[in-house]
Parts: C-alpha cells; structure tokens; sequence
C-alpha cells in the first residue's frame, strides 16, 4: 500500500511540474483580437501557442472581440491580458479623444508593432492634379464603410490636410463595391487601407482602369501626425501592383500589442523577447505576420512601451523615440 502510495505522490509530482512553472504556477494570459474572420484573430491565436509553447509558466489563448474599441475596454476592465490594436484606435484612447473622448486610459502600454495597416487612396487619373491626398477634394470620395476603423483614419486624415467630408461628395462603400463603383463611372475615388498588396486595387489595375494611389509628402504626414501621432512613411515597393513600376510614398499606421501597466515586468519580457528570438515562427502564422520584424517594432507606436518590452528593446541597442520610454523606467 506505500508503494502505490508513493507512487501516486510522485506522478502527482511530475504532473504539477509539467503543468506549471519552477513554483508550480501558470500564467493564464487572455489575448483580445476581433472577429474570427479576419486577421486579428489568428494573428493572436498563434501568438497564444507560441507563448505557451516557449514561454515557461504561460498558457495563452485568443479570443474573438468587436475589435481594438472593445479591447481597450478589455485591458481595462482586466478581462483581457494582451490585445491586438489599430493605432488609430490606442492613440485616441490615450489622448481621451475620439471613441474615448473624456476617458483617457493612462495605463495601456505598448509590447511591440506587429504590421503595418498601409494607407491607399486611389484616384481616377482624369481627376489627379498634385498627385497627393490633396487631389480628392472636390471628388465622389468613398470614405470606407459608416463607422469603421477605415472611415475613422480616413478622416483622420483627410483632417491632417484640412479637409472634412464637405469638401468632397462622400461615399461609405466596402472595398469590392468601392472600385466597382469607380469603374461603372459613378465614383472618383476611395480609400482603401491594408497590407499589401491590395486585392481590391490588384483587381483595379488588372481590369484596365487608370487609377492612381495618391502619394503622401513629409509636409503632409507631419500635419496628419498633429491630429494623432501614430502614423509613419511607407514606401510601396514598384512593381507591387500590375503595370506600376515606381515606388509609391505614402503611409501607414500600426496594428500593435497593447497590455496594461499592471502587467508583470518580467511576464511582458518573455512575450516580446518570444516574439524576436522566434520570428520564423511568428511570421509563418499568417501572411500579414511576415511584416513582423525587430527593425519595424516600434513604428508608428501610440502608447509608452510597457517596462518588460522596453527592457528587452534596450538589450538589443535599439534607439527609443523618447515618447515610448516608459515613465515607470525612468
């Protein structure tokens, strides 16, 4: 009987072992994304079981949200350890304004840019002037779906070179329905954010249309910067879209890992170090993740990095814009 006894003891031994770090304990950590048909969600997902697999002590998992609104409610409220952002959307809750106006959160901190959102406004070449943002105004403009994340930069935008939705005649399409509409002849122009490239232009510029995206200039992008700093160049390689062979400049703004200040500093260490020492990993969960690299992390960052993430940037000898050092570390 104190044999199987002790046998027993000693398997429930190896299990606590194996199921927890060197205290026996877990690190449960929820990661917030969006719906589970686009490309937050399994971004965070194979986030999720990289962490649990490299990270000793931690089990992650995504969830499906509404988007980077309700995820700063999530980090907030503590129902969510980690989140996938639009910078867009972390700029205007750390200034109070926008879908936060009057309710700044002070606490999000910044893990690390993931890919870059690239800004696409498209023009028929019979309206082009300047060949800038500038040229919509005047122009049946599709601002993107009423509501969305692409309407809310747009006129972001649009604000940053002193237009509103009055100097243009405003549409509110989806992508598909937005170049449809430019080729039928009954819209001049959308805006179209994404990775590259585009499949919405890719199917523009193969059906024939003469259609430009408008280039964005330094003057430009630091005036967008003044209503939310969280935008950066972009250059689109020629040849990235059929029968366009220059570089395109525009620009482009953060999908990001936000976390809480609560969040322990060691616990925000080991996922952003996770994601460095293993970016073949990162970058094989989805096409976007490919744009995921050390060079690239701490563009376009809306927040402070959070002190774990800060530390391991400084390891790597990174320059830190002083706007990302967070004040706990100083």
């Amino acid at each position: 009987m104190k044999r199987i006894l002790g046998v027993f003891l000693l398997l429930s031994a190896l299990l606590l072992a194996a199921c927890g770090d060197s205290d026996g304990k877990t690190e449960y950590l929820t990661i917030a994304t969006a719906s589970s048909g686009g490309t937050y969600y399994p971004i965070g997902v194979g986030l999720g079981n990289l962490w649990s697999e490299k990270v000793d002590g931690i089990n992650a998992t995504g969830q499906s949200s509404a988007g980077s609104v309700e995820n700063i409610d999530l980090l907030r409220k503590g129902e969510a350890d980690v989140a996938i952002l639009q910078g867009l959307i972390g700029a205007q809750a750390v200034d109070g304004t926008g879908n936060f106006e009057g309710d700044a959160y002070d606490d999000l901190r910044s893990i690390s840019m993931l890919w870059p959102n690239v800004e696409h406004f498209i023009l028929s070449d019979s309206k082009v002037d300047t060949g800038t943002i500038s040229d919509i105004e005047g122009n049946s403009f599709s601002v993107g779906p009423q509501a969305s994340g692409t309407e809310q930069s747009t006129l972001v935008m649009m604000e940053g070179v002193g237009l509103t939705k009055d100097n243009i005649k405003p549409e509110y399409l989806g992508y598909d329905d937005a170049i449809s509409a430019m080729r039928d002849g009954r819209l001049d122009g959308a805006s179209t954010p994404a990775g590259i490239p585009v499949s919405a232009i890719m199917d523009m510029y193969a059906s024939g249309y003469k259609g430009t995206v408008l280039e964005v200039t330094d003057e430009q992008l630091d005036a967008i910067n003044d209503v939310y700093n969280t935008w950066f160049r972009f250059t689109i390689p020629g040849g990235t879209y059929p029968k366009i062979d220059e570089d395109i400049q525009t620009i482009a703004q953060p999908n990001f890992l936000g976390v809480s200040v609560e969040m322990d500093e060691d616990t925000a260490y080991e996922i952003t170090k996770a994601i460095y020492e293993n970016l073949e990993e990162v970058q094989g969960i989805h096409s976007s993740a490919e744009e995921v690299t050390l060079e690239t992390a701490l563009d376009g960052l809306p927040a402070p990095l959070h002190a774990g993430a800060y530390k391991y940037f400084k390891e790597q000898d990174m320059d830190i814009p002083e706007a990302l050092i967070p004040p706990e570390a100083e």
